[in-house]
Order: structure tokens, then C-alpha cells, then sequence
């Protein structure tokens, strides 16, 4: 609990430098460009057209639904979440190389560096999420209760992947072997999440099981009963008793680790 007290101390003490790293670097990295921030959801609209004509054009996807609501719906459900969690999944293992003067020029918190990332991803996120609700309207679909899932999800991915990213890059830092894993596990997951099919019409009962424990599969989960298929998350209580497992056995390694190696990232950068 001591080491959980400092990093949120941390993280409050620090809150003003973060966002303000954060902002600085969503601007460097649309700086120079005459589009600027608009080429963030540039590569995502592509994306997101791409698989729509080859899943619902191409391979008929949309008939297997069995419902009226657009497919695109169900789809960008999947991807807009897969968009975050990829950043976090590439530059979020290895986030004290890229921001290495903080951790060996300046006093800088650890734990807070992973969030500087988060934060201008999550900008990204933002902006993502509002072009799935104006699509949202645009199909003709409701103003209702069940978007509220929609703000849980954002704080849940947050929250989870942020820590995902600090124990990520305490174990990238000491190990390149762990980071190349992490690098190569990152294309199996965007097929095995569930993020292009229905995690719950496979019709195996112990690969669905397994997938439960997957927090990828839980968030898109969350994003598909807002726009989707208008239900609660409660209704699928497996899927939460999966991510609550595998949130607390994070939060335990993350303190485990930060603990045992926050003193020696410096000395191997």
C-alpha cells in the first residue's frame, strides 16, 4: 500500500507537469504539418473504411448480426478502443526511452511519464469517440442511457492501460527481450480480442472463457453495449469478473515491480 500511496501522491503532486507534457507533445507531433491535428484521425478514418468494405462489403459480415442497428457501429465499437490501446501497446512499453531526459536529466517522477503518454493519446481517444457518436446519430439511432457506458469505458481504458504502460516499460528498461515480446504480441491481440468478431457467438465455451480474462475484450465490449447492442455491462457478468481479475493481479505486479526496480531504470538508460 506504501508504494501504491507514493504513486498516487506522485501523480497529484505532479498533475500540472504531466498535462502539460502531454499537451506539448500531442502539439510537437502535429507541428509542421498543414493539416495538423486532423491527420490524428486521418489514419483511423482509413482504417476504419477499409475493414468496413471488406468485412460488410466484401465478406457479407453485417448479415451474421441478426440486427437492424448498422454494422459500422459494431465496427467502429471495436476499432475506436483498438486505436488507444495499440498506441499503448506500441510506444507505451518503451515510454522512458522515448522520454529518457526525464528520467536521467531531471527529477522527474517515474510513475508519471507513462501518463504523459496516455494523456495526449487519450486527446486522440476523445476526438475518436465524438466522430462514433456523430456516426452514431447519423444512423438514425437514439439519445439514451446506455451511451453513459461510453465515459466508464474512457476512465476504465485509462486507468488500466496507464498502469499496463508503467509496468510495461519498468520491465522494457531492464529487458529488450520483454519488449520485443510485447512488440510481437501486439498484432495476435488485434485478432484475438474480439475487436473484428463476436467474442460470444464463437460457440467454444472454454475459448470464450479464456477471452473473458482479456482487458481488450472487456473495453470494446463496454464501447458495443453503447452503441451496439443497448445493453448494460452487468448483463455480461463474466466479462467483468475477467477484467476485475486481471486489474487487481496488474495493480499487484505493477507495485511489485515498481517497487523493486524505479531505482534502476535511470542507471540503464
Amino acid at each position: 500500500m506504501g508504494t501504491l500511496s507514493k504513486i498516487l501522491k506522485e501523480q497529484w503532486d505532479w498533475r500540472k507537469q504531466i498535462t502539460s507534457l502531454g499537451l506539448f507533445d500531442l502539439k510537437k507531433v502535429s507541428a509542421g504539418a498543414v493539416l495538423g491535428p486532423l491527420w490524428f484521425f486521418a489514419k483511423p478514418a482509413v482504417y476504419i473504411l477499409v475493414f468496413w468494405f471488406a468485412l460488410e462489403v466484401g465478406l457479407r459480415s453485417a448479415d451474421q448480426t441478426g440486427s437492424n442497428v448498422p454494422y459500422i457501429l459494431w465496427l467502429m465499437g471495436g476499432l475506436v478502443p483498438w486505436f488507444y490501446i495499440q498506441e499503448i501497446l506500441g510506444t507505451g512499453i518503451n515510454i522512458f526511452k522515448r522520454y529518457s531526459y526525464l528520467v536521467t536529466k531531471i527529477k522527474f517522477p517515474l510513475s508519471g511519464i507513462p501518463t504523459i503518454f496516455s494523456i495526449s493519446t487519450f486527446i486522440i481517444q476523445l476526438g475518436l469517440v465524438a466522430a462514433l457518436l456523430v456516426v452514431y446519430f447519423l444512423c438514425g439511432q437514439p439519445l439514451d442511457l446506455y451511451l453513459l457506458q461510453l465515459p466508464v469505458a474512457l476512465v476504465l481504458m485509462f486507468v488500466f492501460f496507464d498502469m499496463f504502460s508503467l509496468v510495461t516499460s519498468l520491465l522494457s528498461a531492464i529487458s529488450k527481450d520483454f519488449m520485443n515480446l510485447m512488440k510481437t504480441l501486439s498484432t495476435p491481440l488485434f485478432w484475438l480480442s474480439g475487436i473484428i468478431f463476436n467474442v460470444y457467438k464463437l460457440g467454444l465455451p472454454v475459448i470464450e472463457w479464456i477471452l473473458m480474462f482479456n482487458p481488450i475484450t472487456f473495453i470494446i465490449t463496454m464501447y458495443r453495449c453503447a452503441v451496439y447492442d443497448k445493453m448494460w455491462i452487468w448483463e455480461k457478468p463474466e466479462a467483468i469478473i475477467g477484467f476485475a481479475v486481471v486489474f487487481v493481479v496488474t495493480l499487484v505486479v505493477t507495485l511489485v515491480i515498481y517497487r523493486r526496480t524505479h531505482e534502476e531504470v535511470a542507471d540503464v538508460l
